[in-house]
């Protein structure tokens, strides 16, 4: 890149670099585009010197984009990114989601006539078979400090880049097969280091910027020195070698511009823009065009974000340009885009946890939601019979890119009234295009699957919440060892079977062992030869209109047994009952007795505070007992043993000497015992000489009174507690002995 100062020849004058940072586009082709670009080419043009600015991205610029973009595999994308003169990218794991031969054909395209014409890097992905960089490492570019006829003062900038090692399990495996990805901050500080080596034969730079698929977990909120502290591949990158002179980051959707002390002495800016186009980074780094060899030439810097323009400006011809761009493919997408294809009765999101800055919810793929959830239903009963038929549905938190909601938007479609779904509307929750896989897997097998929502040790994010459909429940405890925190599942009402084979419907990224559930690569996978998007679409029209459900598939809970005794004392924490966001907050647990003819009778009820609730009762007795969260109806049941009373009895008169025939009326005293925390109620039955009496059980004591006897003798008695919903029947057998 060429700019021009008026400074006099010879001169060695400070040079301003001004740094326009993009991150996690996501293929927003939308109307804010335009005003995106405004901001962008605002940005641009902030400097002492516009020429000297490079526009450097840091991944994921295209893939789980809008409809607009994905219904054209992104090249709407890559053309905004083209008109904008991106110059640099560091390549996300988005870029891969159609795997490395689509990124590397189509996306770059061939040397002589690119696609993207701007340069993708990543020092830390190379070719298993070869061991060469699959992209470029790094490119320089040459700042001209203006001085004509001289280039003694010019400047130039090298651009590092790196893509989270973490991206083999982000995308479908099978697609990056061939690559190898290693520690993407150790690969950036090998080149960054040999650009400042003073070694002119391997290429050199004066100022080197690093760009990154990876951040700090988190960034409003947060502070420079609170995410170095955690650890992970920012405190990493805090520590990298000195030679890198700023950090630009994505991947992580934060929001940040910090500064932070450079190994070495000085500091370095740290910036990251959110996603979705909502804010331009920039980072202007005041370079000293004379410093010696071997110096650091950067003298000072500064950092900001900079919120997309409320308005775009179409006198910019490249805005201009960027507006035909867009116009185009919103026309083009409208065509497909604004057709009904289902309604929603109130929205159906994706887990949230709080806002960012801005005011804009963040995602938390840590919590269960209701599209999640619902997406895995569509899952489960959206495979033809005759191709497969599924036992349940799993979806990963990822796949999901936005949210179903009830307010409808008439200003570009007079069809999309409240409560209709439209099929861009569709696409965008589910835009990878994956295809839907059956695995056949092992009861134990599944269990695996669901441990592995807690993710391994150093990951960005350490639980990954799967959708599960309807007819699945699982409880968790993250207070047990690594590999027994799921501690129940249940399909279908029965406890799983680690032996017997389920088959499981998911998209074909999970089935390769994706997000690092690597347990599904263990099963037998099928592709069913449907596209998510088709099924998904299909679901929508046949249920209309469909409507969250807060239940949990999931549940949190400390103290709980596969089973109870009637009459046992039970225990059993509850945490995180509510799904973020929700309209529905649970205010209590109703305990419910579920009687043996399936009726049901409220015997006790427990607050929930914030999620949270602590249950304590004793077991009753029926066929389970169910713990119901209201509003949200999550239902936790488990059977119940019915406990066996013993029996005791007492004749009186109690000499048998004193029972005569045709005189004495006995009295049977027949004592029920439950053994358990439980008072025995019930009826027994007496037989004897050929009568029968009934008698209830009160205070665990039933009395009955026989007839006289006609004739002396022994008479065999059969006294019998009878089974209810509380307890077993048990019997009593003795004799009376009666005189003349």
């Amino acid at each position: 890149m060429v700019g021009l100062t008026t400074a006099p020849a010879h001169a060695a004058p400070s040079v301003e670099i001004n740094l326009v940072a993009v991150n996690d586009f996501h293929g927003r082709i939308n109307t804010n585009t335009t005003k995106w670009a405004t901001t962008v080419e605002a940005v641009s043009a902030d400097t002492t010197t516009p020429a000297n600015t490079l526009m450097v991205g840091a991944g994921d610029l295209i893939g789980a984009s809008e409809f607009a973009s994905a219904i054209q595999d992104d090249q709407p994308t890559i053309d905004v990114m083209n008109t904008l003169g991106l110059d640099a990218s560091a390549v996300g794991n988005h870029e891969f989601d159609k795997g490395w031969a689509d990124l590397r054909d189509r996306v770059i395209g061939p040397a002589a006539t690119p696609n993207a014409t701007w340069d993708y890097l990543a020092s830390n992905v190379t070719v298993k078979a070869t061991g060469a960089t699959a992209l470029k490492p790094y490119q320089t570019y040459v700042v001209d400090n203006g001085t004509p006829g001289d280039a003694s003062d010019d400047v130039t900038v090298g651009v590092v880049g790196g893509v989270t090692d973490e991206t083999p399990s982000l995308v479908s495996p099978a697609g990056v097969a061939e690559l190898q990805f290693s520690d993407e901050v150790a690969a950036a500080a090998k080149y960054a280091d040999i650009l400042k080596d003073g070694n002119t034969a391997n290429g050199e730079a004066d100022v080197v910027v690093a760009t990154f698929h990876s951040g700090a977990a988190v960034g409003a909120k947060s502070s420079f020195e609170a995410e170095v502290a955690k650890g992970g591949v920012f405190a990493r990158m805090a520590s990298m070698t000195g030679s890198v002179d700023a950090i630009i980051n994505g991947h992580t959707h934060q929001t940040y511009a910090w500064q932070g002390p450079k190994p070495g002495g000085g500091t370095r800016a740290y910036i990251q823009t959110g996603e979705y186009a909502a804010n331009v980074g920039q980072i202007k780094l005041t370079v000293d065009a004379g410093a010696a060899p071997g110096t650091n030439p950067v003298t000072g810097f500064t950092v900001q974000n900079v919120a997309r323009a409320g308005a775009e400006d179409l006198t910019n011809p490249r805005v201009a340009d960027v507006k035909q761009i867009v116009d185009a493919a919103l026309a083009n997408a409208k065509v497909v885009g604004d057709r009904p294809v289902g309604a929603v009765t109130a929205d159906i999101s994706r887990a949230y946890d709080g806002v960012d800055a801005s005011g804009k919810p963040v995602e938390d793929r840590g919590s269960e939601s209701p599209l999640g959830d619902l997406v895995a239903n569509a899952l489960r009963d959206g495979v033809a019979a005759d191709i497969a038929k599924p036992d349940l549905g799993i979806v990963n938190p990822g796949g999901l890119r936005a949210d179903l909601v009830f307010k409808g938007d008439t200003a570009t479609n007079p069809a999309n009234t409240d409560g209709v779904i439209t099929f861009a509307e569709a696409n965008n929750v589910l835009p990878f295009v994956n295809n839907i896989s059956t695995v056949a897997l092992t009861g134990a097998q599944v269990k695996k699957i669901l441990e592995q929502q807690w993710q391994p040790v150093g990951s960005q994010r350490p639980f990954l919440h799967l959708g599960l459909s309807d007819n699945v429940q699982t409880t968790l405890d993250p207070a047990q060892p690594v590999g027994q925190r799921v501690t129940s599942v249940r399909i279908n009402g029965a406890p799983l079977d680690l032996a017997k084979t389920y088959s499981v419907s998911t998209f074909s990224f999970l089935a390769q062992g994706g997000d690092n559930f690597t347990a599904f690569t263990e099963g037998k996978a099928k592709d069913t030869g449907l596209i998510d998007r088709d099924l998904w679409v299909k679901y929508l029209s046949d249920k209309k209109p469909v409507s969250p459900d807060f239940a949990r598939e999931q549940i949190y809970v400390s103290g709980l047994k596969d089973s109870y005794h009637a009459g046992d004392k039970a225990t059993i924490v509850f945490n995180r009952l509510d799904m973020l966001p929700s309209g529905v907050k649970n205010t209590r647990l109703e305990l419910v007795k579920v009687r043996n003819d399936g009726t049901t009778k409220v015997f006790g009820t427990t607050t929930v505070t914030g999620g949270q609730a602590r249950a304590v009762f004793t077991v009753r007795g029926g066929k389970e007992f169910r713990i119901v969260a209201q509003d949200s109806k999550t239902t936790l049941a488990r059977g119940v043993v019915l406990g066996k009373p013993t029996m005791a009895h007492k004749v009186f008169p109690t000499k048998s000497s004193k029972i005569h025939a045709k005189k004495t009326k006995v009295r049977i005293k027949v004592k029920v015992k439950s053994g358990v925390d439980l008072a025995a109620k019930g009826r027994v039955t007496v037989k004897v000489a050929g009568r029968k009496y009934n008698a209830k059980v009160k205070d665990g004591v039933a009395k009955v009174k026989l007839r006289t006897f006609a004739k002396p003798g022994k008479y065999k008695v059969v006294a019998k507690f009878l089974a209810n919903d509380t307890f077993q029947g048990a019997t009593d057998r003795f004799t009376i002995r009666v005189k003349r």
